[in-house]
């Protein structure tokens, strides 16, 4: 009897086993705003212990995206996909070489789709939320990730305008939430790196127009905000008026100056250690 107990209990784990493999879903490469086919590196698919997350979203002019194009014919395929994959790329790069994260070499594109995939994944990173537009439906399940200590990083919107169309959702998210500036004394600013907060860090727009801030003088002023939960814990770092995933992305060309790429990886290995010890 006791060994049929036994019998009984391992089975049962091969299933949950089995279920949590299912429940999982494979990497998958999307079409990007900037990159259509970027290269998967060598070790694409190496077993590993932690994955960074790119959260999929609806965007303000809908979704799917079907009905916009670009010049040469192409579908839009959402500003989610700013930067995807090479800055994701670069950053997991930066995250092998700096830390002693086993981190996979490729992202995981996350959609907010009803189902339990999004709670594999505990960091989630955004782009140009200046621009989401979150349905009801995926604003409480993105709210309930938050809540069962899920991680997020905003990065690359800019100006009022568009931290208002961030906002909109995001009150959405985490109704009564505030967000708030964080303080320079946070641990986040501290943990791994002591970071620098007063640099903006600029996007590429900086090649054309020699600028460090983009849409007029609501964006000249960097600004590092957050959300934090009822412990104190931060639930949402807001990297606002700035472009990391912009430094990151470029990080190996001589023309985006090594102050602020630095910067940004910095901010990042930060933002990680965090999010892992607290």
């Amino acid at each position: 009897m006791r060994n049929l107990h036994r019998l009984a209990i391992a089975v049962c784990t091969i299933c949950l086993a089995g279920t949590a493999v299912v429940a999982q879903k494979p990497f998958r490469s999307y079409p990007g705003m900037e990159y259509d086919e970027y290269p998967l590196p060598p070790d694409w698919n190496v077993k590993a212990d932690w994955v960074l997350g790119r959260l999929r979203y609806p965007d303000v002019f809908g979704y799917p995206f079907k009905s916009l194009v670009f010049q040469d014919g192409r579908e839009f395929p959402g500003y989610w996909t700013m930067d995807y994959p090479r800055s994701d790329r670069h950053l997991l790069t930066g995250v092998r070489r700096l830390t002693r994260i086993d981190a996979r070499p490729v992202e995981q594109v996350v959609t907010l789709d009803g189902t339990d995939d999004v709670y594999n994944w505990p960091i989630l990173y955004a782009v140009e939320a200046g621009h989401w537009a979150l349905p009801d439906d995926q604003a409480k399940q993105l709210g309930e990730f938050l809540r069962r200590g899920g991680f997020m990083m905003f990065d690359d919107f800019h100006g009022s305008q568009e931290f208002n169309t961030f906002t909109a959702s995001m009150n959405k998210v985490l109704p009564g939430r505030p967000i708030v500036d964080i303080p320079p004394t946070d641990p986040i600013f501290h943990v791994l790196f002591d970071a620098d907060q007063n640099t903006q860090v600029p996007g590429a727009m900086y090649f054309e127009t020699g600028l460090t801030y983009e849409k007029g003088e609501s964006g000249t002023i960097p600004h590092w905000r957050g959300i934090y939960d009822d412990k104190g814990r931060l639930m949402i770092i807001i990297g606002h008026n700035m472009d990391l995933g912009d430094a990151w992305e470029h990080s190996d060309e001589a023309r985006y100056p090594e102050k602020w790429s630095s910067v940004a990886y910095r901010m990042a290995m930060n933002y990680l250690i965090y999010d892992l010890t607290h």
